[in-house]
């Protein structure tokens, strides 16, 4: 993805930035949408960054499309990629404050607003990786801070040709994916990526000490969700 992004900056055009999956048919990601304004964002994503208040932190920036513009907002926003090419990219860009590294290695809170959007909570890659996902907010989220998160209930999925959802048996969580990316002749690793649904997320949040707030749903089996600390 980082060079699909450096590519598209650079020369104003990409090829193809495909996604596969055991579960889905070949995808594809269009690199432009990945600079897209704050006009033509989803709903969801709009919602998000006019909540978004204080020291700010804009996990998986990839092109940097949601914090160029809380910058442009007078916002406090640090932008955090795990590729070099996409950090050069936002820097590029004219972004104050970029960040190459993983959420899960970072130690600079405490932050006000943790963004993490375009399915971005998939980076926690399955259900049981939760736990250490919690623990990396105790010590990033401020007290009164938040985390504003959307991801999608791919039930769907499962649905047969009568409408009725069967979900796969089995111990692991229908949610959990393998992903592999290619770009040219570039093959990424693969990786896990969860997909939760609100109810297991709220459930998961309020055995770790946070809440979990359902803010507003998307058209298709997505939504947006605030997770605080609990303060009871």
């Amino acid at each position: 993805m980082g060079q699909a992004i450096a590519d598209y900056w650079s020369t104003g055009k990409a090829d193809r930035l495909r996604v596969l999956s055991p579960l889905f048919d070949e995808d594809e990601i269009p690199v432009p949408l990945l600079f897209r304004s704050f006009e033509d964002m989803p709903l969801l994503e709009q919602k998000a960054l006019r909540m978004t208040r204080g020291r700010t932190l804009d996990v998986g920036s990839g092109a940097g499309c949601h914090a160029l513009w809380l910058q442009e907002q007078g916002i406090d926003v640090t932008a955090l990629d795990i590729s070099s090419l996409a950090v050069q990219t936002m820097l590029q860009r004219g972004l104050s404050k970029v960040v190459q590294g993983d959420f899960f290695d970072l130690d600079d809170g405490p932050y006000d607003t943790i963004l993490m959007l375009m399915n971005g909570i998939g980076i926690v890659g399955t259900l049981n990786h939760m736990p250490r996902f919690f623990a990396q907010l105790d010590r990033l989220v401020a007290p009164q801070g938040k985390v504003l998160c959307d991801s999608s209930d791919i039930c769907y999925v499962f649905e047969n040709e009568e409408g009725v959802v069967e979900l796969p048996d089995g111990d692991g969580y229908y949610g959990e994916l393998t992903y592999e990316m290619r770009y040219r002749k570039t093959r990424g690793k693969s990786f896990p990526w969860l997909y939760i649904d609100f109810e297991t997320l709220q459930a998961v949040s309020a055995a770790h000490g946070y809440r979990a707030e359902l803010l507003c749903k998307g058209p298709h089996y997505d939504y947006l969700a605030c997770i605080s600390r609990n303060q009871n």
